[in-house]
């Protein structure tokens, strides 16, 4: 295989692993995206060229799906909408791009015979109790808590179904929550950094007491790798760097990677329907494919997020104040 179609390609996971297939294989790779708020195609622009081809489209219009995955030998699919709070505001972007963009994509793949992969969450778990000692398994039971997080619980069980009905040559990956470079300041990790960066004082929901379980985008995209390569037919793998922190913890060792005090930030009413705790056992992935994460020090990998945000300000700067106006709209 040496003609990669990867969907979501100018978003914040998506990008990351364009850079990544570029840097670390022969793969010829061509970028689908529907350019929505959250993606950018200055992400990847630097390495557009001879290997790397971007289309701008959106994964629910099936001529342009189908005339692409003819073209293609594998698929990986990163394409989704995936913010709670906006699918609490608004479901339906959510059910159109993570169920029927899916649909769309995997039924290409079944008409031409092409390698799927499928890119999903640990939230489509649900969550865990913050005293569990438990974490998320291959074999944990779905219990989506938001629109997002069913909408994603939908689209695993349509690739599932089409391994299991059609023959439709795909693996899945559930990941834990990803930071690194290109990530949208909307998410958590850098509309903190960027806030400090700005003058602006940080703001944690809540008590700041739920737990994420994170991972540098550089680890995923390595995982995701692998699992395109050497990952079994029909098999789901569970993507995680034992990186589990309170959002307290996290904000915290920002504010201490950038030189402020540990209480310099503001808290504000928590969202509705809010995750307890998310943990990835990757045992799995670890064994059968011989992963392992690179980023083994949160605290490295957030040093060198803040370094990237820091500088290329240019990235991240036109959409600050519209971002920060709608949170302050919704008290947060």
């Amino acid at each position: 295989m040496n003609r990669m179609l990867i969907t979501g390609g100018a978003g914040f996971i998506g990008s990351n692993f364009v850079h990544h297939v570029i840097d670390n294989t022969e793969y010829h790779v061509t970028v689908l995206d529907a350019l929505t708020y959250a993606g950018n195609q200055s992400s990847i622009e630097s390495i557009l060229g001879d290997r790397a081809v971007f289309v701008h489209g959106n994964i629910c219009d099936s001529k342009l799906v189908d005339r692409l995955i003819a073209e293609t030998d594998v698929v990986v699919h990163f394409a989704a909408e995936s913010h709670n709070d906006n699918s609490l505001n608004d479901p339906r972007p959510f059910v159109d791009t993570n169920i029927v963009g899916t649909f769309t994509l995997i039924e290409a793949a079944r008409r031409h015979g092409t390698r799927f992969h499928h890119i999903s969450t640990d939230e489509v778990y649900g969550d865990l109790e913050l005293d569990d000692p438990g974490r998320f398994t291959e074999s944990s039971p779905y219990n989506p808590s938001s629109p997002y997080s069913s909408t994603k619980a939908g689209s695993d069980l349509l690739v599932r179904a089409w391994v299991r009905s059609f023959g439709l040559q795909a693996t899945l990956s559930n990941c834990s929550n990803n930071y690194g470079p290109f990530q949208h300041i909307e998410k958590f990790i850098p509309r903190q950094i960027t806030n400090v960066l700005s003058g602006i004082r940080p703001k944690l929901y809540g008590t700041g007491n739920n737990v994420r379980d994170w991972i540098h985008a550089d680890d995923h995209s390595a995982a995701v790798l692998r699992i395109v390569e050497r990952g079994a037919i029909g098999e789901t793998y569970l993507i995680g760097a034992d990186g589990e922190k309170s959002n307290l913890e996290v904000l915290q060792i920002i504010l201490d990677g950038m030189g402020q005090p540990s209480d310099s930030f503001d808290f504000v009413t928590d969202r509705p329907g809010h995750d307890l705790r998310y943990a990835i056992d990757s045992t799995k992935l670890r064994t059968d494919l011989e992963w392992q994460p690179r980023y083994t020090s949160f605290a490295e990998g957030i040093a060198a997020t803040i370094d990237w945000y820091t500088e290329h300000r240019t990235w991240w700067e036109n959409d600050k104040q519209s971002v920060e106006e709608f949170y302050s709209a919704q008290g947060q």
